[in-house]
């Protein structure tokens, strides 16, 4: 096994374990997800900082930009192939919008 297949075994097996754990405090201890999802992406920045610049530092605005592209451009990512396994089982895509006065709301209807 390549060391870059040893890679991404690893990131999808640590992915799994988060959304293990995120969907026990749903599914388990009853806390509701979208707080489960903001909690995450905030540990996510909490630990994106302290890998950067450790316990003593923090981002200066181009390192919260940076980290912000790299969430966005992983983000758009995961939605090409959410998109993609959805086709492939057959279905139709629905993009949902979930801006603030958007909710809900299909790209149709945007």
């Amino acid at each position: 096994m390549s060391e870059k297949q040893k890679q991404i075994d690893a990131h999808n097996q640590a992915m799994s374990e988060f959304i293990q754990m995120a969907n026990s405090m749903v599914n388990d201890k009853g806390f509701d997800m979208k707080l489960v999802s903001a909690a995450l992406m905030a540990a996510s920045g909490v630990y994106a900082t302290f890998t950067a610049a450790g316990n003593q530092g923090f981002l200066a605005p181009g390192g919260v930009d940076r980290v912000a592209d790299m969430y966005k451009k992983n983000l758009s990512y995961i939605q090409q192939r959410k998109k993609q396994e959805l086709e492939e089982k057959g279905l139709t895509p629905k993009p949902v919008a979930e801006a603030a006065g958007e909710q809900g709301k299909t790209s149709s209807e945007e």
